[in-house]
């Protein structure tokens, strides 16, 4: 049994043999098949650990959504999923994405335990908690004085604060925000 099956699914479930695939909700990056399908998928995991499924209604969400001039299309599964793991953490579970290099979010729920929640894979690819640090950042741009491009690798929480390009030109402030005249690579 792989340390993910121990966290993820019940001892009922590991003692029938069940997989860990069975307990994965998959959500396109662009959304919900049908609104609350995260919430109800969440409240059964939560049921199934024996916690309460309060606070897992996503409906304000959504109507927060519908009056948000800035909402774009991809935004909106990344506010259910906050929504949802704040109220799987007040149940005492955590939220965890399997990363398997799709453009859907793989969610799986475990109840929050002492583990570290680092080196977790399943089938060779990571499961992190949601919001946690993720791999490191790649960040290119065209210095606009002299048509240099840089580069950067970052690790997760380092910022390119201050970074100027050889030439002198500087790149970024001093919270890490690109200048008004630095446009990045997609």
């Amino acid at each position: 049994m792989t340390e993910l099956a121990a966290l993820v699914l019940t001892s009922g479930e590991r003692d029938r043999g069940v997989p860990v695939d069975r307990v994965v909700f998959a959500m396109d990056w662009s959304g919900e098949e049908e609104p609350g399908d995260l919430a109800a998928f969440a409240a059964g995991r939560l049921r199934a650990f024996g916690a309460d499924p309060t606070g897992l209604d996503t409906a304000p969400v959504y109507g927060a959504a519908e009056t948000d001039p800035a909402l774009s299309r991809g935004d909106l599964p990344t506010r259910l999923l906050d929504h949802v793991a704040a109220a799987l953490t007040e149940a005492g579970c955590t939220l965890l994405l399997r990363h398997s290099g799709t453009d859907s979010y793989e969610v799986l729920v475990a109840p929050t335990t002492q583990f570290a929640w680092t080196d977790l894979t399943h089938e060779g690819c990571p499961v992190r908690p949601w919001g946690s640090a993720s791999e490191p950042t790649l960040t290119s741009l065209d210095c606009p004085a002299c048509g240099d491009m840089l580069v950067w690798e970052l690790p997760p929480g380092e910022t390119l604060a201050d970074e100027h390009c050889d030439c002198g030109t500087p790149l970024f402030d001093s919270t890490g925000h690109p200048l008004p005249n630095i446009t990045l690579h997609a």
